[in-house]
């Protein structure tokens, strides 16, 4: 687990079983996926606190 992982943030296990499930690279639409855990660990922080996505903490990226 990296240092911007934080305490609610998924654990490394759960994360090694999800991660075949999500896209790698670039994709035919949209932006390229960068960091697949972070943007999981974003959403579930959206759907714990609800708060708008705006008032996402930077610790998630933009």
């Amino acid at each position: 687990m990296t240092a911007a992982h934080r305490r609610h943030d998924m654990a490394d296990d759960v994360w090694e079983r999800l991660r075949p499930y999500l896209p790698v690279g670039e994709g035919k639409r949209g932006r390229p996926s960068h960091d697949n855990r972070r943007f999981i660990d974003a959403v579930c922080w959206i759907l714990r606190t609800g708060a708008p996505w705006r008032d996402l903490s930077p610790n998630y990226g933009d």
